[in-house]
This record gives structure tokens, sequence and C-alpha cells, in this order.
């Protein structure tokens, strides 16, 4: 049985690492103070190693020696944080999951504060960083980002991409990681009807090593938004997706012919040979393929037999306790 199906343990804490060997063994040990301050029970630590160069790895090793609560994977080179979570997610063996990074700029103390938000219901639980110790050039893009990301992923949230979160054990099995998808994590949560929230948590600043994220990750994470909407929100009516990016190119080319038009009937402005009129055609063009893809699309979808049971959690009534006696044969 995978082990996501069978829970051993009340808690698993699934921690990323990529090159943050001074800080591992002091987040183990601020990870066992809160569990054992709190009486929270038996827990373990699955530090996950996304391809280090410095002595992560060996430290990792001499902590899984020194105490059966830690456990360590370690992949061949960089796959990701999302290849590492998905490979955590694996092997937790928790009732509930935490994730959180290696830096120590996550606090453990939230820990309680987490566990608190999920027995008010809640599925999902993200962190945020409401008092955020970075840099300002890594602060205010991140808002923006979060700011688009939260309205065009439909989930009411502040920060979406804060590593520190909470998850009933329910909810892994409905993620399927990959590339920067882990930014996402809350619209994915919600897109498969899981209750997602989030809480003010701790940020302390960077003390050991560097930032791993840069301008191309926001690049990446907001390609990668495209993606998330394509199989959530839009998976079944792909025709709103591409028929809206259509009707919005098609909208844009049609006011810049409509401008070049009316600049050549009033003033005589010649149109042959301008870029602003290439790009009104290319506008026009790119819009109608998008709508021609939205529609088919939406043909595809019809044709395929969509299976409602799917979506079903629970049943009022229990068919293992209601028989029904076959006819009797006409003598």
């Amino acid at each position: 049985m995978d082990a996501a199906d069978a829970p051993t343990l009340p808690l698993s804490f699934i921690i990323p690492v990529l090159n943050e060997g001074e800080t591992i063994e002091t987040l183990f040990n601020k990870i066992t103070a809160v569990i054992q301050e709190e009486q929270l029970g038996g827990f373990e630590v699955i530090f996950v190693d996304d391809g280090s160069t410095d002595t992560s790895w060996q430290r990792i090793d001499e902590l899984a020696e020194a105490h059966e609560e830690v456990r360590g994977l370690r992949f061949r080179r960089n796959f990701g944080k999302a290849a590492a979570l998905a490979a955590g997610f694996q092997e937790a063996r928790g009732k509930i999951v935490f994730t959180l990074d290696a830096d120590l700029q996550d606090d453990p103390e939230e820990i309680p504060h987490f566990l608190k938000k999920l027995d008010e219901g809640y599925d999902l639980v993200s962190g945020w960083k409401k008092d955020r110790q970075d840099p300002l050039e890594k602060r205010l893009p991140s808002k923006l980002y979060n700011a688009v990301a939260c309205r065009a992923g439909g989930v009411k949230l502040h920060d979406m991409n804060c590593g520190f979160k909470a998850y009933r054990r329910e909810v892994l099995p409905h993620l399927n990681l990959y590339g920067e998808l882990h930014r996402y994590v809350p619209v994915l949560a919600h897109a498969e009807g899981f209750s997602v929230t989030e809480i003010p948590v701790k940020h302390h600043p960077r003390e050991h090593g560097v930032s791993k994220y840069g301008w191309k990750r926001y690049i990446k994470g907001m390609l990668d938004l495209l993606t998330v909407l394509a199989t959530t929100r839009f998976l079944d009516r792909p025709g709103h997706l591409f028929g809206g990016l259509g009707l919005a190119s098609s909208s844009l080319g049609f006011l810049i012919l409509f401008y070049i038009s009316c600049m050549k009937l009033i003033a005589g402005v010649a149109i042959a040979g301008r870029p602003l009129f290439f790009l009104g055609i290319l506008l026009m063009l790119l819009g109608m393929q998008l709508i021609s893809l939205g529609v088919i699309g939406e043909l595809i979808i019809r044709f395929q037999r969509h299976d409602g049971s799917a979506k079903i959690i629970e049943r009022t009534d229990d068919k293992s306790t209601h028989t029904v006696e076959p006819a009797s044969s006409a003598s």
C-alpha cells in the first residue's frame, strides 16, 4: 500500500533542502522542541536533498543515524522544489503533513497555530508572511505576483507562495506537482473541492546560505499559472479560456485597424507598410485561431464521457445494507 494511504503517525514534516547544510540540525531541534512542549505525539521529519552540493546530505545522514524520527531522500541532481515535495508526499506517514523551508525563515513555533486552524474544519492551511523579512526587491514583485495569482486562481489568500503549509492527508493524492506548480498548491487543492485558508506566521531574516529565488522564477511561475488555470478552472470549459483570449486579441486588432482606417479617411495617412497595420492583422488572425482552438476543445469535452461519481466523497445511503431479491421466474 502507498504510504499516502496508510497514516501511522500524527505528524509528518517534509523539508526540501538545497545547500542548507548549516541549518538542518537547528531546524530539526526546533521542531522537536515544539512537539515535546505541546505534547503532539509521534512525528517524522523527511528531508529531501534536491541535488545539494554542500554538506547537506552528510548532515541529513548524521541526523538520521542519531534520531529515528529523521528520514532522508536524496535526488541525483536538482529537480526543483515541486519534485522534492512530491517525493516527500509519497513517503509521508502522518495524518497531518507539514511543509516548510530549510532556511530557518519559517518558525516551527507556529505549528500549534496551524493545527488549531485545521481543527476548525479546513483541509489546507497556508502560511502568510505578513511581516516578511526580505529585501524590498523581493517583497514588491512577490506582492504583485501573489495578487495576480490569487485573483486568477480564485482563492482569497495574501501569500500563495509561502512554503509553510499544513495539509490533511486526504489532500495529498490530489496534488500532481511538477515544474513550478508547488507555488499553486492552494489553487490545485481548492479546485478539487478542499477548503483552503491561511494564517499569519512569523518570518525571520535569512542568516545562512543564499536565496534560491530570482526574476526567472517569477516568469516561470506566471507561465505555470496558465497551466494551472487550464487544468483547474477551465478544464471542463476550454472555450472560455481560449475564447476569452481570442476575443481579447481580436478586439485589440480590430481597434488598431479601425484607428488606422480613420487616420486614412480623415487625414489621408498611408496604411501600406505601417508596422501598426501588420500588428492589427496579426492580432485578428491570432484571435480567430484561439477562438477556433477553444471550439475544438469544447467539442472534445462534449464527446468525452463524464463520470460524476468520481467527485462523490460521501453517501447517505449504504448500499451494503440494502439487498434486492431477484425476481422469481415465471412457472
